[in-house]
């Protein structure tokens, strides 16, 4: 048993190297380095002060400098500052990863550029304009509002591969020496198991019901998808789509002909055997120069009664407000794109101009919805209130 846990051990920390195209090949000679497993010859030391990063299983190059530098495309920069990894591709557990102090992130330069308008009025040297936003591009949102938010779509959407085991179903002792009243009778690609742990997060190892046959290969990494309940537009209620919760992603480590093992190198709120996978696609989160919210006593007089509107809110929420994510009715097919402002507004029961609720920015779009996040709020937002471009 200590053997095999050992061996287990070793595979996994050979194929958890992190990748960021999901493509490419991991190098195939790993060592020793400390107490971990790398392809590299990472140093044991860095000049004095500079912001060092262990990695840890699920880290790329793309989240670190999203996460650090407040914009993932400045990847290039912390590849830069440790020329010790070959291939950007290809991070590993242990290794550490200098950060850099040198370059701003857009949240630190946004952050400045507010505290050169407190000392001054901001007005006529460009820093900012009326209202007291920077004109230094901001993220509009976090990558948890990306991956962890889910989205709506056709209700019929498909899939190409689930996750029908995990490897704590083969811990249970079994079932011919359990009680009768605690035996499953759920089964699957293998077999009845009983499980330790149902909800899975980080770390664990998971089986798929593809291999080779069904496309898979090792290093592709997968996200986890539930779907959930009907969507019916808050306005016609029609039948819309269907709400659909994004868990986490797998990373593969081995692939058979008609099966995979995977391990969960990303999780939102716990993946389960049974949810479905499908192809993760990395996308930034979009920066832009914030404005102020336009102002009440100036309301849209335009017609807004096939404007779009808020179609729902993850987790069901009903009331809404400032940072909360909503999905809306409109995507790229309808020149809906990341990036883009919306103003908030609620028709007039009484016949007056719409009332000014507050501001929304698009952070992904599909091809007839988007997710959005609410950047201010007047008063609490509910699904069917109307949306103009800003």
């Amino acid at each position: 048993m200590a053997l095999r846990s050992r061996l287990t051990a070793l595979i996994v920390a050979g194929l958890t190297a992190t990748a960021l195209v999901a493509a490419d090949t991991p190098p195939k000679h790993l060592k020793l380095v400390g107490d971990h497993w790398t392809a590299w010859d990472p140093p044991s030391e860095f000049p004095e002060g500079t912001k060092v990063h262990i990695v840890v299983p699920g880290d790329t190059l793309w989240d670190l400098a999203a996460a650090n530098l407040g914009n993932p495309y400045l990847w290039p920069q912390i590849w830069e500052k440790n020329p010790y990894i070959l291939d950007a591709h290809w991070i590993y557990p242990g290794d550490p990863i200098a950060i850099g102090l040198e370059v701003v992130g857009a949240e630190e330069a946004g952050a400045e550029m507010a505290d050169g308008d407190a000392a001054g009025d901001g007005e006529g040297d460009g820093t900012a304009p009326a209202g007291g936003r920077g004109n230094v591009p901001v993220p509009l949102g976090a990558e948890s509002d990306i991956y962890c938010s889910g989205f709506v779509d056709s209700a019929d959407e498909a899939f190409g591969w689930s996750i029908v085991g995990s490897e704590y179903e083969a811990v249970m002792p079994p079932t011919a020496v359990l009680p009768t009243h605690t035996r499953s009778t759920r089964s699957s690609n293998f077999g009845q198991a009983l499980t330790v742990k149902y909800v899975l997060s980080l770390g664990d190892v998971v089986y798929l019901d593809g291999g080779r046959a069904a496309g898979l290969s090792p290093g592709m990494v997968l996200e986890a998808v539930e779907p959930g309940r009907e969507v019916r537009h808050p306005v016609t209620r029609d039948k819309f789509g269907r709400l659909y919760a994004t868990l986490g992603r797998v990373r593969v480590l081995s692939v058979q002909d008609d099966g995979a093992i995977a391990e969960i190198s990303q999780s939102c709120s716990g993946i389960k055997v049974g949810d479905r996978l499908r192809v993760f696609q990395p996308e930034p989160v979009p920066l832009a120069r914030r404005t102020p919210l336009r102002p009440v006593n100036e309301p849209t007089w335009n017609d807004l009664a096939s404007a779009p509107v808020i179609l729902a809110a993850p987790a069901d929420l009903v009331s809404l407000g400032q940072d909360h994510v909503v999905f809306i009715d409109r995507g790229a097919d309808d020149d809906v794109l990341p990036g883009d402002f919306f103003t908030v507004y609620r028709i007039n029961p009484h016949g007056g101009p719409a009332v000014v609720l507050g501001e929304l920015a698009v952070l992904t779009s599909r091809s007839h919805t988007a997710v959005a996040k609410i950047l201010e709020s007047r008063y609490p937002i509910y699904a069917g209130d109307r949306l103009e471009r800003k």
